[in-house]
């Protein structure tokens, strides 16, 4: 049931609360109601988290949580649970556990029997879907890639045929090595879309051919600067899905209506089907109606 009403945190209660991606007021109601009532939030870095809570005026206390801390951390958190006191973990920006530290201690407090309560909030992926325009009814995240070469064109190898719309996240220092590894293997004409620093004060979103991809990063300095998600369209063969005949009714619809580049352009959105392919079945049909 839907509610409004203020939510402190419970006794003996751990809560997975996602933050801002880079804008402060990106923060939910209740992620600020548990925040605010937790006895320990759990951070991956203190000094980013504390940053958020003193924008709010929070002065829950911090302890750290991340990589190198997290299994013996987890028991500790176990330990605060048994003696009635409430966390929050956050990581430093988005949702512990995804591409980011939290999943182990999650997994220590359930296997121990307390309860675990998620609290939804911004979300990298998402954010970038929604504002792609890629359609993208089935997508695959796939995090960051290996780090060696060897490892990125091997799982490259296996991810390549999906058909799926594939996610990546990726950190500055190897934005060009990953998107130069998408373009040789992939096919050249998926579309690639680059989210750089969504939310925050130099965010930008570009799409473009895989094949262009390597180019138009390297003609600014500034595109290889900060944190990324990249959406690799899916396959040619994924978005050909739709019948031939549903393809002649789109077009048939559009082209009653509109230019012949312009019915195209709108059908491979509303299809996912190949340009080419369209543009082939655009000019039959125009054909056909004029004789």
């Amino acid at each position: 049931m839907a509610t409004d009403e203020a939510q402190p945190a419970s006794a003996g209660t751990l809560y997975v609360v996602a933050t801002p991606l880079g804008n402060l007021r990106d923060v939910s109601l209740r992620a600020l109601d548990i925040l605010g009532t937790a006895d320990v939030i759990a951070a991956e870095d203190t000094r980013v988290t504390s940053k958020l809570l003193a924008r709010h005026g929070i002065t829950s206390r911090l302890v750290s949580l991340h990589e190198h801390n997290e299994t013996r951390r987890a028991d500790e958190l176990v330990a605060l649970l048994a003696s009635g006191k409430s966390v929050a973990l956050v990581s430093d920006a988005g949702t512990p556990g995804v591409s980011d530290p939290g999943a182990t201690a999650v997994r220590t407090v359930m296997d121990a029997g307390f309860p675990v309560v998620p609290v939804p909030g911004p979300s990298a992926t998402v954010a970038a879907l929604s504002a792609s325009g890629i359609a993208a009814p089935r997508w695959l995240f796939c995090g960051f890639l290996p780090a060696s070469a060897s490892a990125r064109r091997s799982e490259l190898e296996r991810l390549k045929e999906l058909p799926y719309t594939l996610v990546f996240y990726e950190a500055p220092h190897r934005i060009a090595a990953t998107v130069e590894a998408l373009a040789a293997s992939f096919d050249a004409e998926r579309e690639i879309v680059i989210a750089r620093e969504l939310t925050k004060r130099f965010e930008s979103i570009h799409r473009c051919r895989l094949g262009d991809a390597p180019s138009w990063l390297r003609a600014d300095a500034d595109r290889l600067r900060g944190e990324f998600v990249l959406l690799v369209g899916a396959p040619a063969s994924a978005r050909a899905e739709i019948s031939e005949t549903a393809q002649d009714h789109v077009l048939g619809v559009l082209l009653s209506e509109l230019p012949l580049a312009q019915a195209v352009r709108l059908a491979v959105a509303l299809t996912g089907a190949p340009r080419n392919v369209l543009y082939a079945r655009a000019l039959a049909l125009s054909q056909r109606e004029s004789r």
